[in-house]
């Protein structure tokens, strides 16, 4: 099975963040595929597993590289009970909006009837001075359910 990395991003943090996560599932041997523009067409809403980075942009809005593909989940309202999701939320927690577009999308995916595997988890990239070794060891605990 593909993992496929749903990533929402303004400033590019976020992908880059996206693409050590892939790298080290790839050394794992899993075969992975990044959406940095992610679109409801191309993304397998049935019998597959998402990574989901999303940043929060703005007043707690999903930045725009993931805006569309939630607006049309949300539109269309597929089915994704047969869906593993992880979700990873980055944001500045300076702002009440910390983290808010990750914790939309987890509810989303929810309402969706997704399978959530695991505790989101919210990086502050203000305060960790590391993030790749948080995601790291967060998917780590997650591995065995979600791929």
């Amino acid at each position: 099975m593909t993992l496929h990395t749903l990533v929402g991003t303004t400033s590019g943090n976020t992908e880059y963040l996206a693409e050590q996560l892939n790298q080290w599932l790839e050394t794992k041997g899993v075969s992975t595929q990044l959406h940095d523009y992610p679109n409801i067409q191309e993304v397998p809403l049935s019998q597959s597993a998402w990574l989901v980075c999303v940043a929060t942009h703005g007043a707690g809005e999903y930045a725009e590289s993931i805006d569309q593909f939630m607006q049309d989940l949300a539109n269309q309202k597929p089915d994704l009970s047969t869906v593993k999701v992880a979700v990873l939320s980055i944001g500045d927690s300076s702002y009440d909006t910390f983290c808010q577009a990750g914790i939309d999308a987890q509810s989303l995916f929810e309402n969706l009837g997704a399978q959530i595997v695991g505790e989101r988890l919210d990086i502050d990239m203000m305060l960790d001075p590391d993030p790749e070794v948080s995601a790291q060891a967060w998917l780590a605990t997650l591995y065995d359910r979600l791929i």
